[in-house]
């Protein structure tokens, strides 16, 4: 991996991460329901979706700092997403990104509280986002993040997920769960990162076109790392997907197929980014970086 998207990814993680916590620590809220918000918070992460709204807003020219609660609130509500998939009802799972999981630290009422708070604390951080960013767009942010995350978003993907664990589904299928599931939170990002840099219809198209590219490709890969990865780089077991009798492209498609899939809307991820006009290359450093990416 080019050593200049790095460092790029590193500096703007530690942004993040600095300022996640911050938020939490000056609630006047009980100090075990902080302490849980926090551990999951500082658990790691590629930080990847505040990452990218960021990026967005500096291809359009504009302080990326004009969105950074926006980005927060972001990073806020994916983390209460993974402390919910981690309960015994959902995946079970014991490790996220080599620590144990908030219910196996804080018991299921604890982590399930905490998720709650971090969902709720994240529209009241991105409902107060800069000064720079008049209300009307303020507004536009947060309905357009609770759709993402809601029922017709990422919760209504993570439903027909579950329910579909056991079932043998068709292509077109499993994309609609991914592109709700994991995309249209990595999709928000970038619409969201078009609002505040103010982007215009046209451009805005075409960086949305590239979100659900890049949604799907995300997907592909954490299938493909699920089978090929190891539980050292991913920080979880592998074989998780297999064990729930989850659909998969690999399992679709089989694992060359999957590969090519991915590799597919990659290179239509970047034509998007070509025809937008716009200097638009660390995105794809970053479309990248999603494609080459170990964990």
């Amino acid at each position: 991996m080019n050593e200049d998207i790095t460092v790029y990814l590193n500096k703007k993680k530690e942004m993040i991460d600095t300022q996640l916590p911050l938020f939490v620590k000056k609630l006047s809220a009980p100090d075990a329901l902080k302490e849980a918000m926090i551990y999951s918070l500082e658990a790691g992460g590629k930080r990847l979706r505040p990452i990218l709204l960021l990026a967005v807003i500096e291809a359009l020219g504009q302080d990326p700092a004009k969105g950074l609660n926006t980005a927060v609130a972001l990073e806020m509500i994916h983390t209460y997403s993974l402390i919910h998939d981690d309960l015994p009802a959902m995946d079970n799972d014991d490790l996220r990104r080599g620590k144990p999981t908030n219910h196996k630290v804080f018991g299921e009422a604890g982590a399930i509280l905490a998720g709650d708070a971090l969902l709720t604390l994240a529209f009241e951080i991105a409902a107060n986002d800069s000064e720079d960013i008049d209300s009307i767009t303020k507004l536009k942010l947060v309905t357009k993040l609770a759709a993402a995350a809601g029922p017709e978003g990422m919760v209504g993907g993570q439903h027909d997920d579950f329910m579909a664990e056991g079932l043998a589904l068709e292509l077109v299928d499993l994309e609609s769960i991914h592109l709700r599931k994991t995309g249209k939170l990595l999709t928000y990002a970038v619409e969201a990162g078009a609002l505040i840099g103010g982007a215009n219809k046209a451009v805005t198209q075409r960086l949305l076109s590239f979100a659900r590219h890049m949604g799907i490709a995300f997907q592909i890969k954490d299938d493909i790392l699920d089978i090929e990865g190891n539980e050292q780089d991913l920080g979880k077991p592998v074989g998780s997907d297999v064990a729930n009798q989850k659909n998969t492209y690999p399992k679709l498609l089989t694992m060359d197929g999957a590969k090519e899939k991915l590799n597919d809307h990659f290179q239509q991820a970047v034509h998007e980014l070509n025809v937008t006009g716009l200097q638009c290359e660390r995105l794809k450093q970053i479309a990248e970086y999603i494609l080459k990416r170990t964990s």
